[in-house]
């Protein structure tokens, strides 16, 4: 067990994720737990981890006072407010690759049901009933089928449907013209051409205020009398009120669904309490958000979020962290020396001075310019806040807590090196000076300071660390190396900067801490100007 982390699972993950939790961490399972239970015992738990049902809201959060990381086991997070999540510092992860493959598959599935009738067919065959000539469906090959969102999901759709034969066309205004060729689908520039030409529409954006009720009653009023529509992504992208009128009065001929702008309970025998009109079409076809219900689906959803809440929790940053801008996993292990060097930067800061930061100006110069800017500042603004302040500071809220103390956040870039491969650069402003620090990475992860305010000297961090500023004139070096002798602290490393208008600085890496009678008789020493113990 890493460390005494509780989390609590709230809806059904695959076992070898509830494994590899108890593996780490203390796990209670409860399943279906009522909103106000939850309510009553969140301020328990470290880490939640939920499907598309739970929800995990702003009030939610604040009372979880322990509460550190969200974890969606699927890809959409509508249950969850990602902005509270945000500002509380609080890591939403979810798992967007895991079930792709079997939402697209059936996505397929639903398409080839409505348009061959099979559900319908099957009920009337095991009722006895064979009489084929009720059941004449329609061939997919040669037909037109809209794409609407050309995403992980909606490209996978888009490969499959063109084995089939079909016209692929599709919309989304986020994708480059290249993603269109590569998956074979054919650009429309408006939802309108989509609607209109298609036989076929599917849907596969995420939910958010734009996307509601996207397809409604204008929508439908365009679409070719006799389409089919297949809704595998998001409950509320398709207004139902509009969809049922469209169903009853002939315009859609069928429809599929496997998700609901009010979802079901998942996990009762029969949901006395869920009633939608579309239940009572027989042309509507209805599966109970099985996107991710596949066996493999299912262990992959389970123990990726499993493995994605646990290394959040240990302060890991993750591939799939929602709340944060994205970073592959080759990006991110390219980066993260970078992001551990400008975390130690930024936590020298109020070890070495008291004024309130104003402005921070971030230069990155050589191999490291290369890396996301954005990602370096973030770890910097975590190093400075995350230890002096009561609230949470991490990747996922360093740019809001340093805004709203109106901390200035200037980036800056450059290839040219002088005399390392990569450095970087921050300096801090306050009300009366600045300080400067530069830090730079040697082989594949070996950190090392190389400009510690404004002084060279190069030192790679740890845990106790003695920084003294001195007179450079013979005998202080002797008499701190003898007083620590004297208390019993053994000097690991040593290293002193050239000497700048007369002063030296030097960086002494100790055993231990401390005490404050032999770091104030360090400062009593004639010609050193101050001492400070610092951890890094």
């Amino acid at each position: 067990m890493d460390r005494e982390y509780r989390i609590i699972v709230t809806e059904r993950i695959d076992e070898a994720g509830i494994q590899y939790l108890k593996e780490h961490a203390e796990v209670d399972i409860k399943y279906d737990v009522p909103y106000e239970e939850l309510l009553k015992i969140i301020d328990e738990y470290d880490a939640i981890i939920v499907r598309s049902v739970t929800n995990v809201s702003e009030e939610l959060m604040k009372a979880g006072k322990k509460l550190k990381v969200v974890g969606r086991a699927g890809n959409g997070t509508d249950n969850i407010d990602l902005d509270a999540a945000t500002r509380l510092g609080i890591i939403v992860v979810n798992t967007p690759e895991g079930n792709i493959i079997a939402a697209a598959e059936l996505t397929i599935a639903h398409i080839l049901a409505i348009s061959r009738n099979l559900p319908q067919a099957n009920y009337a065959a095991k009722q006895k009933d064979f009489r084929r000539n009720r059941f004449n469906g329609v061939e997919l090959y040669g037909k037109t089928v809209g794409i609407i969102g050309l995403g992980r999901i909606g490209s996978l759709v888009a490969t499959r449907l063109k084995a089939f034969g079909m016209r692929v066309i599709a919309y989304d205004p986020y994708i480059s013209d290249e993603r269109f060729t590569k998956f074979g689908a054919e650009k429309v520039e408006n939802l309108d051409d989509l609607l209109r030409q298609s036989d076929f529409i599917t849907i596969h954006t995420p939910r958010t205020p734009e996307t509601m009720g996207m397809i409604g009653k204008e929508e439908l009023k365009k679409v070719k009398k006799g389409v089919r529509i297949v809704n595998c992504a998001r409950g509320g992208l398709i207004d139902e009120e509009a969809l049922y009128e469209a169903l009853k009065e002939g315009i859609v001929a069928a429809a599929a669904l496997d998700v609901f702008v009010k979802e079901p309970s998942y996990e009762k025998e029969r949901d006395e309490d869920f009633d939608n009109p579309l239940l009572n079409l027989d042309n509507v076809i209805v599966t109970p958000h099985l996107g991710a219900s596949t066996v493999e689906a299912q262990y992959n959803v389970g123990y990726s979020v499993a493995k994605a809440v646990i290394a959040a929790l240990n302060g890991e940053i993750t591939p799939n962290v929602v709340n944060m801008p994205q970073l592959d996993k080759e990006e991110l292990f390219a980066m993260k020396p970078f992001l551990n060097l400008g975390e130690k930067i930024g936590n020298i800061y109020y070890q070495v001075e008291r004024e309130p930061v104003k402005k921070i100006e971030i230069n990155l110069s050589g191999d490291v310019a290369q890396c996301r800017s954005q990602f370096i500042s973030m770890s910097v603004l975590k190093g400075l806040l995350d230890p002096v302040l009561n609230e949470r500071v991490n990747f996922v809220n360093a740019e809001y807590v340093a805004k709203s103390r109106g901390i200035d956040v200037v980036v800056s870039s450059s290839n040219e090196v002088s005399d390392y491969t990569n450095l970087v650069k921050v300096r801090f402003e306050n009300a009366k000076r600045s300080l400067e620090f530069a830090g730079t990475v040697f082989g594949k992860n070996e950190l090392r300071i190389v400009n510690f305010m404004g002084y060279e000297v190069e030192f790679a961090p740890s845990e106790y660390m003695l920084v003294v500023k001195n007179v450079d004139k013979p005998g202080v070096i002797g008499q701190i190396g003898t007083l620590l002798g004297v208390s019993k602290v053994n000097i690991s490393m040593m290293r002193v900067s050239p000497s700048k208008d007369g002063k030296a600085l030097m960086v002494l890496g100790i055993d231990r801490g401390l005490s404050r009678e032999t770091l104030s008789m360090i400062k009593n020493i004639e010609g050193v100007e101050n001492a400070i113990m610092m951890n890094l």
